[in-house]
């Protein structure tokens, strides 16, 4: 049974595209949820939007403006959430960006950029919470990858390499956090339907459809329902795994 009532869950980039999807589907459940982003207005609107849809009056919901890339505000942040909620239950890394152009054009702060906010902001996040994991012998991370680190993507070597290594941090975490009952794991979503999709061409998004044997684009529930699912009890006994949802798309 899906069961997340009172479950805490922090978030990062959980106020837009699939993070506020999957915020939204932890509220419905009844869980509790901090989110970390760096916009003010949409992490109100956010919370705003969770608040009409919880499942219990006694929920809680709450936001931290924070650069995910700097280990010591992320250190911060996590205190700060885990001593208004009590504790952290669920961790969900979703916070990244892209800058895409060919490596050759490539400089040294796009690459950076991305590596400092889609990986270094994993090791920051999981460092600050592993410790009350630990002692309480119980949580479930969730580190949001994408299929590119499994295919590669032209003009996106940054990208592509941050997420890659989302894939190792996981397995190795997960290693690391077994014994305790402590599962770590990644969901790689495929093309979905976002901002980032909305500013293809119609040319573009054929091609695209092309390598998709369900001959569509995903939508952001897809990726929520990954998420509830990996959060769940229902998933105790998966551990280091990386579920891709992606229409087929890696098979």
């Amino acid at each position: 049974m899906l069961s997340l009532k009172g479950k805490k869950v922090i978030l990062t980039g959980g106020t837009a595209g699939i993070g506020r999807e999957v915020a939204l589907a932890f509220a419905k459940h009844g869980s509790d949820v901090a989110l970390f982003g760096t916009n003010e207005e949409r992490a109100k609107d956010t919370v705003a939007l969770l608040e009409t849809a919880k499942l219990t009056q006694n929920q809680v919901f709450t936001y931290r403006l924070v650069d995910v890339a700097d280990c010591k505000s992320v250190t911060e942040a996590i205190s700060s959430v885990v001593e208004y909620m009590g504790c952290c239950d669920i961790l969900i890394n979703n916070a990244g960006i892209t800058k895409d152009t060919l490596l050759m054009k490539m400089s040294e702060e796009d690459w950076d950029s991305v590596m400092d906010t889609n990986l270094k902001s994993v090791y920051n996040t999981c460092r600050a919470v592993v410790r009350g994991m630990l002692k309480q012998r119980s949580g479930k991370i969730i580190n949001i990858s994408s299929v590119v680190a499994l295919t590669g993507n032209a003009g996106q070597v940054n990208y592509a390499s941050s997420k890659a290594g989302m894939i190792g941090f996981t397995k190795s975490l997960a290693l690391e956090l077994a014994s305790r009952g402590i599962c770590v794991n990644s969901i790689a979503p495929g093309f979905i339907q976002t901002r980032m999709t909305d500013v293809l061409t119609e040319a573009q998004k054929e091609a695209i459809l092309k390598k998709i044997p369900m001959e569509r684009l995903g939508v952001c529930e897809d990726i929520a329902n990954a998420a509830l699912f990996l959060g769940s009890s229902l998933s105790n006994y998966i551990t280091g795994q990386v579920l891709t949802v992606d229409g087929g798309m890696v098979m």
